[in-house]
């Protein structure tokens, strides 16, 4: 048995590690920018704590803070390997289509173009999302909520943690049409199968939504309504893709099925 799937482990193990170089060197040139990704990432940060300053009648002002000696290096690599993974999405979700490919239909290795540029570019409109929608909303209403009885000290640390948290969370949600194409042009799911499912999907969006956004309505609203959006989307996606056969053309196919079992 061992025999059998040893072939795919070392081809596992090759694409694997032109996966983890690839991020690698991408996290080696994002370093070396460090400043200006950071300067990026704590921008709606910025802005919330400017706001702040405007309403607050406090005379002293939010400030962002690091509690570890060496914080700064630790984000710089922390910002660094964010932005690495995120040039790197291609080439991995490429390495991915080659590890799969060989056990496609030559049909469904039509799918390479949907499956990598198509998963990129979704995943980078969830952050863009995340970073110009979500993000200024959710900040300015946390930050600036009680900021007349207490001054924000946001710990650098926490926020790029948080931050990232929030940009592959809205990333990986806007994958959602791509999914639903792969797998309606494998024949796995139709058009009816997503709408049957429309009502434990509605369940699940806000779960998701309450489980990567702040413990705030309105950010979690924010996530919720493009998530289902997505979902409808998916479901006309996939109706020109694998539509669900009509009754009689299921009733027709049984027929000649069952003739030629004869």
């Amino acid at each position: 048995m061992f025999e059998e799937i040893k072939p795919h482990l070392v081809e596992l193990r090759k694409r694997l590690g032109i996966a983890v170089a690839s991020v690698f060197v991408m996290f080696v040139i994002a370093f070396y920018f460090n400043e200006y990704i950071l300067s990026w990432i704590t921008q709606p940060l910025n802005d919330a704590l400017a706001l702040v300053a405007k309403i607050s009648k406090k005379t002293a002002e939010g400030m962002v803070t690091t509690h570890q000696v060496g914080g700064a290096f630790f984000v710089a690599l922390k910002v660094s390997f964010f932005a690495g993974l995120l040039a790197a999405l291609p080439v991995i979700l490429y390495q991915v289509w080659l590890f799969i490919a060989p056990g496609l239909y030559d049909n469904e290795k039509k799918m390479i173009l949907p499956f990598v540029l198509g998963g990129s570019l979704m995943f980078f409109l969830g952050v863009l999302f995340a970073y110009y929608i979500v993000t200024p909303f959710g900040f300015q209403f946390l930050i600036t909520f009680g900021s007349f009885l207490y001054t924000p000290m946001i710990n650098i640390e926490d926020y790029v943690g948080f931050f990232s948290k929030m940009m592959f969370g809205f990333g990986l949600s806007f994958e959602l049409p791509v999914f639903a194409y792969s797998l309606a042009l494998l024949g796995l799911i139709t058009d009816r199968t997503l709408i049957d499912f429309f009502k434990y999907a509605i369940v699940i969006i806000f779960i998701v939504a309450a489980v990567l956004t702040p413990p705030e309505v309105l950010t979690q609203l924010l996530m919720a309504i493009p998530l289902i959006l997505l979902y409808g989307l998916s479901i006309l996606i996939v109706k020109m893709v694998n539509p669900e056969p009509k009754e009689e053309e299921s009733i027709q196919s049984k027929k000649e099925e069952d003739s030629s079992s004869r």
